[in-house]
């Protein structure tokens, strides 16, 4: 792995690590760290063990306020369904984080980059390093960039939708013309924004998803779509 790896990955999730030791200690494996004992590098399990529990955190502050009509006990039962190994894997390899991971050799042969459980590791600990790194609201931030438009909670066991390539391929396959996403409102102060977002299958009003982001927004207003597309 070489320095402008790294520089690639914060490019395309829009992050610059203040310390670039913290995002490399994140992705070293301890596997890496066996076969390389004289180079004084850490591995990234403190790291997952921080990341966890900063994602405990803000995934129970996004149902808390997502879900104000759900009981403790069906948030606990969500949140469990989020912060778990399949689903946090399913996270690490829409950024393709393990392409970026140190592993060892024994690992790398035995196909350790598509792993569920080491990417689902990598998510909690690149999370972890996030928060050390820039802060809480940062790490808010990211994640409701690349997690919470991706959680569905109408479907059974929450399953990680992308609902605007469902919608795509929905449109595309039953030619019902180009989706396109409109801005329809942005409303709140800076620091607490909040977008509208209309989507448009053809010349038809398909869907309105609100959000914290415009890809939030997107992703709601999609999945509204394509439940209505579903149910004709």
């Amino acid at each position: 792995m070489k320095r402008d790896d790294f520089v690639q990955l914060q490019k395309k999730l829009d992050i610059r690590f203040n310390k670039p030791k913290l995002l490399k200690q994140a992705f070293t494996h301890t596997s890496y760290v066996n076969e390389h004992k004289r180079g004084g590098i850490e591995h990234n399990e403190r790291l997952e063990f921080l990341g966890d529990a900063v994602l405990q955190l803000l995934v129970s502050e996004f149902l808390f306020s997502t879900y104000p009509g759900r009981p403790e006990g069906e948030l606990t039962r969500m949140r469990a369904s989020i912060v778990c190994e399949p689903s946090l894997a399913k996270f690490a390899e829409r950024l393709d984080l393990g392409s970026y991971v140190f592993l060892g050799r024994g690992e790398e042969q035995l196909g350790g980059r598509q792993r569920p459980s080491l990417l689902a590791d990598l998510f909690e600990s690149f999370v972890g390093s996030l928060y050390l790194d820039a802060g809480i609201e940062r790490t808010r931030l990211f994640l409701q960039e690349h997690m919470f438009p991706h959680i569905d909670a109408n479907d059974s066991g929450l399953l990680l939708k992308d609902f605007k390539s469902k919608l795509q391929e929905k449109a595309q396959h039953g030619n019902l013309g180009v989706v396109e996403y409109r801005i329809a409102e942005e409303r709140g102060p800076a620091h607490d924004r909040e977008f509208v977002v209309d989507v448009y299958v053809g010349d038809n009003h398909g869907g309105t998803g609100a959000g914290r982001t415009k890809k939030e927004a997107e992703q709601r207003a999609a999945a509204e779509a394509w439940r209505s597309l579903t149910q004709e």
